[in-house]
Order: C-alpha cells, then sequence, then structure tokens
C-alpha cells in the first residue's frame, strides 16, 4: 500500500471513530398548551410532553441530538431554536421560521437532527411568533466526554432556567404591539426559577414590606420553589441561562460569593461578585462555595434591573442538609440594585473577559456594518428598525430561497450597512418614519466581520432601553463597549487578547457595542435583539454566507412558500 493510501486509510479511519464517538440521543417532543399553575395562579402555558418548563436535554460533546417535534396546537404553527448551538453542517435544524425552516403546522412532524460540538450551558425556545413569551422553553446541557475534566473543580450542580411571566396571553400580547394606537402590556407579573414562583403570596412576607401574605406550601405545589439542598464546605456548579421574553435580571444568594467561569458555552477568566447581571438570552456557570453557617439557610433572589421594575423578586431557598429545608432565613431577602444603575451594570459586564487559551480574535476584520438601533413608525405602528429597516419576515425560508436562487422570495436590495452620521443619539428621531424590509447581509465564506451596535434614543424621546442582541450559528467576540456614539478612532481601544466569546451581547443605554465574527458557517442566521416584543417589532437582521456550500436541505425544512 503507497503512502498516499495509508493518509487517505487513516483520515478514513479518524472520521469513522469520531462518527461513532458519540451517541445519537432520541428525543419525542409533543408542544402542546396546557393549563399550569406556576405562579399559584392557572394559566393557559405553552409546553412539552406535558411539561413546563419542557424536558432538559443532556448529551455529551460529539453527540448527534434526534428530536422528533410534533405540533399539537391546532391553530398555529411552531418551530423550536437550540440557543447557542453552531449548526455546523445542519443549518436547517436551528429552528428558525421563516429563515432556516418553515413553521411546522399542526399535526406535522419535524425531525431537528444535529450534533452538539462543545461544551456549555444552553436552552431551547419557541422561534415562531411569541411563542417564547407563552412558555415554550427548556434546558439543554452539554457536558465533556467521559474522562475529560472541567477547568475547575466542583462536588455538585444545579442547573437554573430563568423565565418572565404575564397574566395576558402571548396572542394579546401580540395583537396589543401591533395595533393603533400601540399597547403596550407592561412589566411581567411574576418572575419564574425553573417554571415556579409565586405571585399572590411571598416567601419572604416576614421578612420585607409586602402586603401579601405568608406562602403556605404543604410540598407538590407547581408553584412551590425548587430548593437547593447543598452540603457544607461543598462548591457547586450553578448553570443559569435567561429565555426571559422581557426582563433583566440580577441574581444574587445572601451571604455568599459567585465565582464566574462560563459565559455562552465559553471559559472566562474566574472572578467573583455578590451579584450578577444576566440578560435575556445569556447563560453562565457560577461556582459556590457553602462556607457559610451551616445551621442557617439562605435566599437565592433575582430582580428586574434596566427596565423599572413593576414585578417582585423571584425566590427560592438554599438549604444546608444540616437542618430543615422548612426553616426560613433569619434576614431579608438580598436588595436587587437599583434597575437603573447602568454603571454598576457595565461594571460587571467589563469583568467578563475570555480564559487563557480561548481562541483570539483575528487582528484585522474584512468589513464593518454599524447597525442602529431605532424606535420609529411605519404607517402609524411602532416599530423596532435597524438602519430605519424594521424586519418583515418573508414567506419562503431564506435558506430555500437563496440555495436555489429564488430572487422574488425577498429583497434582493442589500440593507443599509450604516446610518446618517449626522444622526443625533441622544434625542428621538427628527423623522420617526421608517419603513419595512426583509433584505439579507451576505458575507463570502471566512470573511472577518465587524458589528458596531449603536443604541439611540427612544420615540418618546424618555430615554434609551437595554438591548440583549444574539447571533445565531456563531459565537463572536466582544471587542468592547463604549458611551455615546461610536467615532473614528475607537477601533483602537478594541480589546484583541482577552475579548470573551459570546453568543449573545448587551448594548446599553446610549452606548455601542462593538462585536468581531467569523463568517465561517454556511447558511442564513437570524441577529436580533433577544427580547421577545422588539424582535417581534422588527428588531433584527439575516445574515447570510456561503450558502452554495449547504447540503441538501431535507424536504420538509422548505415546504412552503416558493420551495413548496
Amino acid at each position: 500500500m503507497g503512502m498516499k493510501a495509508v493518509f487517505v486509510w487513516f483520515i478514513w479511519l479518524g472520521l469513522v471513530e469520531f462518527a461513532v464517538g458519540g451517541r445519537v440521543r432520541h428525543y419525542k417532543f409533543d408542544v402542546e398548551y396546557m393549563i399550569k399553575t406556576p405562579d399559584c395562579l392557572e394559566h393557559v402555558v405553552m409546553g412539552i410532553n406535558g411539561q413546563f418548563p419542557g424536558p432538559t436535554i443532556r448529551a455529551e460533546v460529539g453527540d448527534t441530538l434526534d428530536i422528533a417535534l410534533t405540533n399539537k396546537l391546532f391553530t398555529e404553527g411552531t418551530v423550536i431554536h437550540w440557543h447557542g448551538i453552531r449548526q455546523a453542517g445542519t443549518p436547517w435544524a436551528d429552528g428558525t421560521a421563516a429563515i432556516s425552516q418553515c413553521a411546522i403546522n399542526p399535526g406535522e412532524t419535524f425531525h431537528y437532527r444535529f450534533t452538539v460540538d462543545r461544551p456549555g450551558t444552553y436552552f431551547y425556545h419557541g422561534h415562531y411568533g411569541m411563542q417564547r413569551s407563552a412558555g415554550l422553553y427548556g434546558s439543554l446541557i452539554v457536558d465533556l466526554p467521559k474522562g475529560q475534566n472541567e477547568p475547575f473543580h466542583y462536588d455538585g450542580e444545579f442547573n437554573l432556567l430563568l423565565s418572565d411571566l404575564w397574566h395576558t396571553s402571548s396572542h394579546e400580547q401580540e395583537v396589543g404591539l401591533s395595533s393603533i394606537p400601540f399597547k403596550w402590556i407592561g412589566e411581567p407579573q411574576t418572575l419564574l426559577i425553573n417554571g415556579r414562583g409565586q405571585f399572590n403570596c411571598s416567601l419572604a412576607a416576614k421578612f420585607i414590606n409586602t402586603t401579601l401574605p405568608q406562602c403556605q406550601f404543604k410540598g407538590g405545589e407547581e408553584c412551590a420553589p425548587q430548593i437547593l439542598h447543598v452540603e457544607p464546605n461543598k462548591t457547586y456548579r450553578i448553570r443559569i441561562a435567561s429565555t426571559t421574553a422581557l426582563a433583566s435580571l440580577n441574581l444574587a444568594i445572601s451571604n455568599h460569593k459567585l465565582v464566574i467561569v462560563e459565559a455562552d458555552g465559553n471559559y472566562v477568566t474566574p472572578f467573583a461578585v455578590d451579584d450578577m447581571d444576566i440578560y435575556s438570552g445569556e447563560s453562565y456557570s457560577v461556582l459556590l462555595r457553602t462556607d457559610q453557617d451551616p445551621k442557617k439557610n439562605y435566599w437565592l433572589s433575582i430582580g428586574v434591573r434596566g427596565r423599572n421594575p413593576n414585578t417582585t423578586q423571584g425566590l427560592t431557598i438554599l438549604n444546608y442538609k444540616t437542618i430543615s429545608a422548612s426553616v426560613f432565613p433569619t434576614s431579608p431577602p438580598p436588595t436587587t440594585p437599583l434597575w437603573n444603575d447602568f454603571e454598576r451594570s457595565k461594571a460587571f459586564t467589563k469583568k467578563i473577559i475570555a480564559k487563557m487559551g480561548t481562541p483570539q480574535p483575528p487582528k484585522r476584520s474584512d468589513r464593518t456594518i454599524f447597525l442602529l438601533n431605532t424606535q420609529n413608525r411605519v404607517d402609524g405602528f411602532t416599530k423596532w428598525s435597524i438602519n430605519n429597516v424594521s424586519l418583515t419576515l418573508p414567506p419562503t425560508p431564506y435558506l430555500g430561497a437563496i440555495k436555489f436562487k429564488l430572487n422574488d422570495a425577498f429583497d434582493q436590495t442589500p440593507p443599509p450597512v450604516t446610518y446618517p452620521q449626522d444622526y443625533d443619539i441622544f434625542n428621538p428621531p427628527v423623522n420617526p418614519n421608517s419603513t419595512i424590509g426583509n433584505g439579507v447581509y451576505k458575507f463570502n465564506l471566512n470573511e472577518v466581520v465587524d458589528v458596531i451596535l449603536q443604541n439611540a434614543n427612544q420615540l418618546s424621546g424618555n430615554g434609551s432601553e437595554i438591548h440583549p442582541w444574539h447571533l445565531h450559528g456563531h459565537d463572536f467576540w466582544v471587542l468592547g463597549y463604549g458611551e455615546g456614539k461610536f467615532k473614528q478612532g475607537d477601533e483602537k481601544k478594541f480589546n484583541l487578547t482577552h475579548a470573551p466569546l459570546r453568543n449573545t451581547a448587551v448594548i446599553f443605554p446610549y452606548g455601542w457595542t462593538a462585536l468581531r465574527f467569523k463568517a465561517d458557517n454556511p447558511g442564513v442566521w437570524a441577529f436580533h435583539c433577544h427580547i421577545e416584543p422588539h424582535l417581534h417589532m422588527g428588531m433584527g437582521v439575516i445574515f447570510a454566507e456561503g450558502v452554495h456550500k449547504v447540503g441538501k436541505i431535507p424536504k420538509e425544512a422548505i415546504k412552503c412558500g416558493l420551495t413548496a
């Protein structure tokens, strides 16, 4: 056998070994509406297999997930996005209606089949209409292969999925957002930890100034908190992901430090905090050392940041197993920092830097696009726009439309790559009128792209909101944050040595955030604000790269619109 043949034979062996290295894990998901009492009141929520939140998926790096998703909603389509999974080689499994696939019609089953290629804390959620607001979400955790160790030690693990809950249906919310006059749903009624919260009673009524009665749980109630049971003098990993539709959150555990070690599936340089901010779409792992008085229990609290809160804290208890879990902590829950203390939020966010050994960003980019986030009007309707274009998705999924060169499927005019340089971000728009559009930002395969997200004043002129932006199909490097309007020379301040890899990044009020990513994943990918009503009102863009390299798209993914 010649050397070339031996070489090919070894490659073939490697591929076979890789193919059999991971398991195929099969799941059957039935998506349906159900009546639950997540905050001690009855609500119609969306769930999976009778569970709310949906079942936790747990896999190892290299495993293939095969999820047969059946739509049992009767009157509406559905899809599920696997948030943080890059979908290398399987862009049709990203779970974005009208982008990567057709919505799954009532009664139909769609097979999501994809490989999880790196460890981390992830989650999944609906990506059609406002189904995430309705409760369509669950956790997805990817472990290292057996025999490999994390770069930090821990004795046990907890998983917290954070969300917010309204007492009006997601359909009613949608109608209000698309009405003249605009009808805002307001702040959520309840914050949920693993789908559990309390609206009409308080766990901490004895300790805080509230008119709510003390919660009286016998055990087994759907709204009773999931208590974290711990042994003294141990280290626990707490995985935290936020799938909130609106709320930015702050999490704290009384008397305990939190050491941040992972963000969005990437290791970070560990640092200790008393409390942490977490925005919609983000996930973290924190280490907790149980080094406090083992004769006491302690509060775990989540509270609203970045918006004037009208929602009480979400609470559960950290129980040292040396005493009963029914013994309440002896002091009030941690105070959530002031909602508009943005300097504190920025200080926390800027502490997140890459762990040594994380791939560094390319030193230069091939192109830069500036995305101005504004609130606007289109024909009297209130919308969010990017560079004065409000995204409205077409009936034919972009992935099939671009692959098969169906030029009538969406607007072929490239969307604007910047905004007028004289735009005043500190005042409401002089001309509030915007246009709707569905054009695509197209990148060459392996092109290095910088994105400057620029925040601005709202339509009403009464402030600038926090927006967490999530990129599908990629991680990006966060190169930096700045105040006011991005200007020439600001790129000299970019962090090119310890830039963290994330899939979600926040832009602060009246500020900018700079991201860099490599367009190395053939497909069509959403990039959007992860606040559900903002996306619904047009706050997103579409990126496409190397679609000619995409393999055979499963027929069931594109059997609508012009690809039918």
